[in-house]
């Protein structure tokens, strides 16, 4: 059998797929501006008072949109941060981080169905970075990957699927290393609703946080590659 047929060259990603993140960010950006100069929306409190109001229903919707999303190419910042908006940094940090780590679980074994040649096309520019560092890997580099500036979630998902690292390692390092992140996205939606020191203290913490695991997963990922 051809190598080259059974593992296609990486190249640049596919165009259904540029395309369809492309696409997926300019219909937010665009709703959002519609939303702005036609919808008169009502004040944060009362508007977080609505969701609340909805109970578990709220909550169990917002799970299922993270995901969806977390599914996708399309990034998961837009959901964290409206996590944030609506439901404050505890429970929105809660609701982002099980729904993303629940779509990173479904993404996991979508790939699995996929099987190994067509996900290592779909992986597209990331190909090389994924299957280099999580080739029949273990906790550790799940982390670093998914804490490695310039790497989305789904490659890692994927990948991870096809790329022989096993469950009982993929799901606890995904939920370890998908916590921050959401953590300090969460954090910049609750600034937003209910701007303060408190939660301008939050996003800062968060973010210190986050850069500080980028730099240890950069500088583990350099190590990694010289040996």
């Amino acid at each position: 059998m051809n190598d080259d047929a059974e593992n296609p060259p990486a190249s640049g990603e596919s165009p259904w797929q540029t395309g369809l993140r492309n696409a997926a960010l300019i219909a937010a950006i665009l709703g959002m501006a519609w939303v702005v100069f036609n919808v008169d929306l009502p004040p944060v409190r009362e508007l977080q008072a609505m969701i609340a109001d909805l109970g578990w229903a709220g909550w169990i919707v917002f799970v299922i949109l993270c995901a969806i999303v977390a599914i996708t190419p399309i990034p998961v910042t837009i959901v964290a941060v409206a996590g944030g908006f609506l439901f404050g940094v505890v429970i929105g940090s809660v609701l982002a981080v099980a729904g993303v780590f629940l779509g990173a679980w479904g993404a996991y074994w979508l790939a699995r169905g996929l099987g190994k040649k067509t996900v290592l096309r779909l992986l597209g520019r990331h190909r090389e970075r994924v299957e280099e560092h999580l080739t029949r890997a273990g906790f550790e580099a799940v982390c670093i990957l998914r804490l490695m500036p310039g790497v989305p979630y789904w490659p890692v998902n994927y990948g991870s699927g096809v790329l022989g690292v096993r469950s009982s390692v993929y799901v606890p390092a995904s939920l370890m290393s998908i916590i921050p992140g959401q953590v300090s996205l969460v954090a910049v939606g609750n600034f937003i609703a209910e701007p303060g020191i408190i939660a301008g203290a939050q996003v800062l913490i968060a973010w210190a946080v986050v850069i500080c695991l980028m730099i240890i997963a950069y500088r583990r990922w350099r190590t990694a590659r010289r040996r």
